[in-house]
């Protein structure tokens, strides 16, 4: 047996498991009812009703603080498409390609904020990209638990 590499038994859980797979399973149903080539606000509209069959709160453009680094304090804020569950922050995309800059974007949310977990879904030619995009608290020295 290799000991090389351990696992702790939180890394090995899926942060939001459950509500990750909900997200998913939204967006895919979004894609299947609508088809590709819209406009990023229909398929907004189309994700919210999908979550609300489903009966999971949500908040649309809520505003997200974002704290410093160095100072602790609040600095700005950002209004995501959506934040599920208070747990999740989703942003909603209809671009031929996902950019990496986008990726970035949320990535760079999740690290200044309280959130830990956000999905980039991008409604693209080939069909509906999802990038789970992670950056837990402890990483986060300036955020207050």
């Amino acid at each position: 047996m290799n000991t090389d590499y351990k696992i702790t038994r939180k890394q090995a859980d899926l942060l939001y498991k459950n509500l990750s797979y909900t997200i998913r399973g939204a967006a895919i149903e979004v894609k299947k009812n609508y088809g590709l080539g819209h406009k990023e606000v229909l398929y907004q509209r189309a994700f919210a009703e999908e979550l609300a069959l489903r009966k999971i709160h949500y908040e649309r453009e809520k505003p997200v603080k974002i704290y410093s680094p160095k100072t602790k304090k609040v600095i700005a804020s950002y209004q995501p498409d959506f934040v599920v569950e208070n747990k999740i922050i989703v942003e909603l995309k209809a671009l031929e390609k996902t950019p990496q800059i986008a990726i970035d974007r949320v990535y760079s949310y999740l690290r200044n904020s309280e959130y830990e977990l956000g999905f980039l879904i991008n409604f693209c030619s080939n069909g509906v990209d999802i990038k789970r995009i992670i950056y837990t608290t402890d990483r986060k020295k300036h955020v207050q638990r």
